[in-house]
């Protein structure tokens, strides 16, 4: 065993030991779509006299905590996305209307004078009618003429006394801070300062001033500070202050028997309603708990079947060698899940589906180092067995590289041009990627070469399986197919396939999901059968026109209507009770126009910023002829996958687009595998024409696609049967996609670069290992094999 190897295999151990420890200590941080529950995204607008950018929306944000908190919710979470948008998520809701009306209501802070103890019973939040309020600029409000009398609010204090309180003499826009404070010297314990903007401490010193007039212990000595209707403080204004003096705004505090908590909790309050920004919801989410158990339990079962079948083919195909790669696919699932629980990274539904996807697609570097390997043991069949493995890592370096680059790319776009769960697809793929690379470069690699250094295994070569050639390699070089004696032929077959796809969107048209078009998205399940005709006729009769009735899922009944609040929701969710006894709600979906636009908006330039990246990095890794032609080949498989979605009747919607992303990666993984041979090949044989070097490279390489592809469709085929509807159109998209990937890598891509190269000026490639300092004709240094000790006889 070399030195290199045995670093090689004391870093897979600790690596892989690590990998096991985080697996059997920590657990995955699961997203809505998987546990169950509702996630709400809000926009904030600005008002009159507050802009709704960073600031404001931190602090609304923090308003919403405490109103969250007071639901009761197990564990939400809160995040601010952007400038001005709030996402929250709330584990097991599952009927969101009371959290959604107590998120939507714009915080409200104001300040009141009290007019003694309520006579009435408490309001529950609503302003009595004809309360009006104008604000001005600094953030005084002036009460109407109308406002004068006592009582014009009853709450509930603190304790729960009624108190009548005026009409609101400030708002919580005067307020420009808010902080909680521990009086140590004095003993007077936890206290909150307020600090007031311009005219407004003005507004507070008179109002305190006209409270200290009473008597000390009078109701009408305190002033109350209500935040969405609802008395948060009602202090009474100290003694020591004179009647008609006031407070001024930097010695003003709220003192009491406060904890440290409830004295931050006070501050937090006030000076987080002091910005009253208005908030929509224009996303919301909800995920029954059975829904996401169904869905972890079949991509589970579809990692299992789709791994055990790809590992099965790939010992088939490379014998031990295949089975020692199949060790490491095991390792890369190990460490590619434990790098997602380590870094925190929130399991949606796509990125489950990618995190599964990428087991299928861990073999393709292992494959590519396999058939490099092969070639050399068919050229020299007297070099050993770890020479020929060696070169094969060495020569099939350049591919794997460019190859998991672009899905890289693609891995990028879809983190920071997607929305929501699709995130977690592009994080899943890009650790999947990471994690490939190093099971294929350092364990499959360190399991090979102590492998390859036994003498059985060595001597044996039909045991090793890259002593020989593989059957469809054989078989390719005995007929030698003429594949690209007339190019154009290709190309006219994928322009007729493109045709047909265009012909299937122009005639059926793409049924956009409700994330793109806007609209609501509800999926139920009866305890009694209920065909979507009665369904349909049932939703009518109760006022529901409009809605669309399908089936999803094993009979379970899907709803699609416009625009529908909560409230509508229940009142369709009951129509349907009537039919089909209890319904259950197991998927909800409400976007919003707006945001509908925004999507739909989005998936476009996430497009065509795949196809400029993409187009950028095949130009500085390749000749521009190679780019163009790979470009081509993509924006057909595109076309393809769409068009066969419009056929099919499919909807179109972000996991959709993530598996098209997906597709476009794959695609020009392809493509560079090809086109890297075509360099190679083409460098060091300038005299031959270049078709015949294409053909070369794809007789070459069709063994690597076609035993990589089979890999990822063992995975697909799985998840496309056992996934259910939330992935069989993942599963079906890329299934087509690679399908048509192989193909236009092929026939699309290659005859591409062969008709530009006809035009191209560009000089050909330089030959390995001829870079621009090495003189023409001078004898390039030869690499010594590893096993060579130099000495000769």
């Amino acid at each position: 065993m070399t030195r290199a190897t045995a670093v090689r295999a004391v870093l897979a151990v600790a690596v892989l030991l690590a990998s096991v420890v985080i697996t059997l200590t920590m657990s995955p941080r699961l997203g809505l779509d998987l546990q169950g529950g509702t996630r709400i995204v809000l926009q904030a607008h600005d008002s009159d006299t507050v802009t709704a950018d960073r600031e404001t929306t931190d602090r609304t944000l923090e308003v919403l905590r405490q109103r969250i908190d007071s639901l009761g919710v197990s564990e939400p979470t809160l995040t601010r996305s952007g400038e001005d948008r709030i996402i929250v998520e709330l584990p097991d809701v599952q009927d969101p209307r009371q959290a959604a009306e107590v998120i939507g209501r714009t915080a409200q802070l104001s300040f009141h004078a009290v007019e003694g103890p309520g006579t009435g019973k408490p309001e529950t939040g609503e302003p009595p009618a004809g309360d009006s309020e104008t604000e001005g600029t600094d953030g005084r409000k002036k009460p109407p003429a109308s406002d004068t009398g006592p009582g014009d609010l009853t709450l509930p204090d603190e304790q729960g006394r009624s108190l009548a309180l005026g009409p609101s003499r400030l708002s919580g826009a005067g307020v420009d801070d808010a902080t909680a404070a521990f009086d140590a010297q004095g003993g007077a314990g936890w206290s909150v300062s307020l600090t007031f903007r311009k005219d407004a401490g003005q507004d507070w010193k008179k109002l305190t001033g006209e409270a200290a007039c009473h008597p000390a212990g009078d109701d009408r000595r305190r002033v109350a500070i209500v935040l969405d209707e609802k008395v948060i403080s009602s202090p009474q204004v100290d003694p020591s202050v004179g009647c008609r003096v006031g407070l001024p705004s930097g010695t003003t505090q709220i003192t009491g028997s406060f904890s440290a908590d409830e004295a931050r909790d006070l501050a937090l309050l006030i000076k987080g309603g002091a910005l009253p920004v208005p908030v929509e919801i224009v996303e919301q989410r909800t995920v029954g708990p059975t829904l996401g158990a169904a869905a972890i339990e079949a991509s589970a079962q579809a990692a299992l079947i789709g791994a055990a079948a790809t590992a099965l083919f790939i010992t088939v195909v490379y014998r031990l060698f295949g089975a020692l790669a199949a060790v490491a696919l095991g390792a890369y699932g190990v460490i590619s899940y434990a790098a997602l629980v380590a870094l925190g990274v929130t399991l949606t539904l796509p990125g489950l589906a990618g995190f599964v996807l990428a087991i299928g697609m861990a073999v393709d570097a292992n494959v590519l180092v396999f058939e490099r390997a092969r070639e050399e043991c068919a050229d020299r069949p007297k070099r050993s067995l770890r020479s020929a493995l060696t070169t094969g890592f060495q020569k099939a370096w350049s591919a794997v590289a460019d190859s998991n680059a672009t899905t890289l790319i693609a891995a990028g776009l879809l983190f920071f041009l997607g929305s929501g769960p699709v995130k977690g697809f592009g994080v899943t793929l890009a650790i999947g990627v990471v994690a490939s690379m190093f099971s294929a470069l350092v364990i499959a690699r360190a399991l090979t070469e102590i492998a390859a250094n036994r003498r059985f295994v060595s001597d044996y070569r039909g045991v090793n399986g890259i002593g020989r050639p593989g059957a469809v390699r054989a078989w390719l070089v005995r007929k030698d197919p003429r594949l690209f004696r007339r190019p154009l032929r290709w190309l006219v077959v994928s322009a007729a396939l493109v045709a047909v796809a265009v012909a299937g969107i122009v005639v059926r048209g793409i049924d956009l999901g409700v994330e793109f078009t806007g609209g609501r998205l509800v999926e139920y399940s009866t305890s009694r059968p209920v065909d979507v005709e009665t369904a349909r006729d049932t939703l009518a009769a109760a006022g529901f026109k409009d809605a669309e009735v399908t089936t999803a899922g094993d009979g379970d009944l899907s709803v699609r209507t416009g625009k529908l609040d909560n409230d509508g929701e229940h009142a369709l969710r009951s129509a349907l009770a009537e039919e089909g006894g209890e319904t259950k709600k197991v998927r909800d979906e409400l976007i919003g126009p707006s945001l509908g636009d925004e999507l739909r908006r989005n998936a476009l330039i996430a497009l065509g910023v795949a196809v400029a990246v993409q187009l950028a990095y095949l130009a500085v890794r390749f000749r521009w002829t190679f780019a163009v032609a790979s470009v081509v080949a993509m924006v057909h498989d595109v076309i393809l996958v769409v068009g066969a979605f419009a056929w099919l009747g499919r909807p179109v919607d972000g996991i959709f687009l993530a598996a098209l992303l997906t597709v476009i990666g794959y695609s020009v993984n392809d493509s560079v595998v090809v086109f890297d041979r075509v360099r190679e090949l083409w460098g060091a044989n300038l005299k031959t024409p270049l078709d015949t070097i294409a053909r070369r490279a794809v007789l070459q390489t069709v063994p690597r696609t076609v035993n990589t592809g089979m890999g990822a469709l063992f995975i697909l085929a799985a998840l496309a049967v056992l996934g259910g509807d939330s992935l069989a159109d993942f599963a079906i998209a890329l299934l087509i996609g690679i399908v048509v990937g192989t193909w236009s890598s092929v026939f699309t891509a290659v005859p591409g670069a062969l008709a530009l190269e006809r035009s191209a000026k560009a000089p050909p490639p330089p030959a390995p290992g001829r870079g621009k300092g090495t003189a023409r004709g001078k004898t390039r240094t030869v690499r010594r094999d590893p096993l060579d000790n130099g000495a000769r006889v």
